[in-house]
């Protein structure tokens, strides 16, 4: 039976990149890009934006 600093250093070993290419890099932006898109519409909404608002609205006049 292999001891456990022995088994994470054949994992570690194991490994062949270092981090993501560049087409991963590049694929990771579009995602984030068209998640933001999508984001930005639905807040930008008027019965999400009207929520914000409300709530917003409700925050700023609580009493202390």
């Amino acid at each position: 039976m292999q001891s456990m600093s022995a088994w994470w250093r054949a994992r570690r070993t194991a490994r062949s990149d270092a981090g993501m290419t560049t087409s991963e890099y590049a694929m990771g932006t579009i995602a984030a890009a068209g998640f933001a898109t999508v984001l930005y519409k639905i807040v930008t909404s008027g019965s999400v934006s009207g929520a914000l608002e409300s709530v917003i609205g409700k925050a700023l006049d609580a009493p202390f």
